[in-house]
């Protein structure tokens, strides 16, 4: 028998809410970037398997925001799920903040 106590749907509402709704802030951020700029340092190619990257993970996140809310806050998101989605989310604000540098010079 387990002794893992049931997780606080209140504690799991203060923590992961805003954290699933940063990503998809982030995520929706860089998209937009991406999709209308041409951004002079990525290649084409590099460019467009971003957004691919951004939509696939912006799908993921909706996905798990909508679990999270139809079980009433019962349920968490595994490490190794949201792993990918903090590198990706890094790589997209580097690319942010060399664009908008590049656009201050």
């Amino acid at each position: 028998m387990s002794n893992t106590a049931s997780p606080d749907p209140e504690m799991l509402k203060k923590l992961l809410e805003p954290l699933l709704e940063d990503f998809t802030y982030w995520f929706d951020r860089a998209q937009k970037l991406l999709s209308s700029q041409q951004l002079d340092f990525l290649t084409e190619t590099h460019q467009a398997k971003l957004l691919e990257r951004l939509d696939h993970a912006l799908k993921e996140v909706n996905v798990a925001i909508a679990l999270f809310r139809v079980t009433g806050h019962q349920v968490g998101v595994d490490m190794a799920t949201m792993r990918p989605w903090h590198e990706l989310l890094v790589e997209c604000q580097a690319i942010g903040m060399r664009y908008y540098r590049n656009q201050a010079i």
